[in-house]
């Protein structure tokens, strides 16, 4: 094995552009999420000037917003961040499995990398608990995942 090329990306982001979708739907829990995506950006060299928020009603709409920002290649990555949380109706499920695949698909369409840090969860607490509570920042992980992915792109297209 230590013959072997590996090519992976690292956590420095000061030469990337990223965008943050968020969600305006389950606001509390959303700003936990971009509050932790921010710090985890500035802390690995991300300027502030080298993000935008952009806000959208909920999850469901994200995938479309996703797609006209990577459309317009003013990003590295999009990092989506959104809360649906489970209710007595089938809605979670539509909501929930809309925003994935959307999301996966303008990623994989476009080229450009969605990190995926939308919750879904049973109910509020839980969320809370993924927001900065006691299960850490789904945002912040998603921020990481997001920095990764834009090196290793630039890795793999020189």
């Amino acid at each position: 094995m230590e013959n072997l090329r590996v090519i992976e990306g690292d956590l420095l982001g000061r030469d990337l552009r990223f965008a943050v979708l968020a969600a305006r739907f389950n606001e509390r829990v959303v700003e936990g999420l971009v509050r932790g995506a921010v710090d985890a950006l500035r802390r690995h060299g991300v300027a502030d000037k080298q993000v935008e928020i952009v806000r959208v009603p909920g999850a469901y709409d994200m995938p479309m917003v996703a797609r006209r920002l990577a459309q317009s290649r003013r990003y590295d990555a999009i990092i989506a961040l959104g809360a649906v949380i489970r209710g007595a109706t089938a809605h979670f499920d539509y909501v929930a499995g809309e925003c994935a695949s959307g999301l996966g698909r303008v990623a994989a369409e476009t080229g450009v990398p969605v990190a995926f840090g939308v919750l879904t969860t049973d109910t509020a607490d839980q969320a809370m608990d993924r927001a900065g509570g006691k299960a850490g920042n789904k945002g912040a992980d998603a921020a990481l995942a997001a920095i990764e992915l834009a090196n290793l792109l630039r890795r793999l297209e020189a």
